[in-house]
């Protein structure tokens, strides 16, 4: 009976000192990731979330942390990963699902980036990430699907929040009105779907949006 009740006070002892050096452990990195945060080392950042992870488990709320460092420096193979781990856990988390849209569309899935923004735009109803499936749909030619997209998003109610960059050359880029470029990508699926009035009074549109659109004022030109 005593050494059995020495073995239990001895498994105490130790877990409690575990607990104890696991705490401690923590607390440093969490020092070491605010100090690499605070000089932008992202190497050391993200070194420091891992152990961090390792420490804390599986539903460590640092998995996050680590999507963002990997996104903000374009690596979006892990950042898919990593936002993959997370929706697992919380599959409605906006940022996380924008996220695995764009890592997915930088890494040219597109058919997969397409269902994340799928289930990103059934939760925010945004009209840029209405636009951005129809972009992905007329990308990989499914031009009927982004119509009815496209013709879906129009209704929607437009924040000003966003705005469309455009390669006008090799040197140049123009910024445009997200309601504009949804008139120009509307008059784009159009003409493959071979409907030139609807395209034409689409690039119409967009231009009266946004007079200086160069690309919209070509289109436009080309049809007439």
């Amino acid at each position: 009976m005593k050494i059995k009740l020495l073995i239990t006070a001895l498994v105490l002892v130790v877990s409690s000192s575990f607990a104890q050096n696991n705490t401690d452990v923590i607390k440093i990195e969490k020092e070491v990731l605010k100090k690499a945060k605070k000089i932008g080392d992202p190497s050391v950042a993200s070194s420091s979330i891992y152990r961090l992870i390792a420490l804390e488990g599986e539903n460590s709320t640092y998995k996050d942390s680590l999507a963002y460092i990997y996104f903000s420096s374009r690596r979006y193979a892990p950042c898919f990963m990593i936002t993959t781990e997370v929706l697992q856990r919380d599959p409605k988390h906006v940022e996380m699902l924008e996220m695995k849209g764009i890592s997915l569309e930088s890494l040219g899935a597109f058919e997969k980036a397409t269902e994340a923004y799928k289930q990103l735009f059934a939760i925010s109803k945004n009209n840029f990430h209405g636009y951005t499936i129809a972009k992905l749909q007329y990308s990989t030619k499914k031009y009927d699907e982004a119509f009815k997209t496209i013709q879906d998003i129009e209704k929607l109610n437009d924040t000003g929040e966003y705005k469309v960059t455009y390669a006008i050359n090799q040197k140049h880029n123009q910024q445009v009105e997200l309601l504009a470029a949804i008139s120009y990508l509307k008059g784009l699926i159009a003409i493959e779907l071979n409907k030139k009035v609807e395209a034409k009074s689409s690039f119409e549109k967009a231009i009266k949006i946004q007079p200086d659109f160069v690309l919209a004022k070509e289109k436009l030109e080309s049809l007439n």
